[in-house]
């Protein structure tokens, strides 16, 4: 497997892996990362100044993925972990902690200060690697995400 940046062929399969997910989590689609604008076309979405987005691929097959980019409606200091899914298969092989440490090194690279990041209480696997990597528990959501189905909001101090 090989972790690399997003192309526009891509975006059919990170949209498929985060519908699945959302499926296979028993996750609301209504107030949640479903509804972005940028789930469609992740590629797009990601090309902004201070923004990137990773796939994990096998023989060609894209299996997940993770971004970073500019928290909305936040400070200019703070990014926001974003859209970091995964199909079963690459599960539990690391996959996500490599993701994990590629967007807090280029967190770190934009300059911001703060990483973000929303979750949902299911996703308890996602929520310990962040827990063991510095974020921690806030009482209420930064930004403006729409994300009102997530009930986990976390922070990490970057810089």
């Amino acid at each position: 497997m090989i972790i690399r940046e997003i192309k526009p062929e891509d975006n059919l399969s990170i949209e498929a892996i985060m519908t699945n997910c959302f499926k296979e989590y028993g996750l609301p689609v209504s107030g949640s990362s479903l509804e972005d604008e940028d789930v469609k076309s992740m590629y797009e979405g990601f090309q902004g100044e201070r923004a990137v987005y990773y796939v994990v691929e096998e023989q060609g097959k894209v299996l997940g993925g993770g971004g970073v980019k500019q928290l909305q409606g936040a400070a200019k200091d703070t990014c926001e972990l974003q859209k970091m899914y995964f199909h079963p298969d690459a599960r539990g092989k690391g996959f996500g902690k490599k993701m994990f440490d590629l967007c807090m090194k280029a967190a770190k690279e934009f300059n911001y200060k703060y990483c973000y990041l929303e979750s949902a209480s299911q996703l308890k696997s996602a929520i310990k690697l962040y827990e063991k990597n510095g974020f921690k528990h806030l009482d209420k959501p930064l930004g403006n995400t729409g994300h009102v189905i997530c009930g986990v909001y976390m922070l990490k101090k970057l810089l």
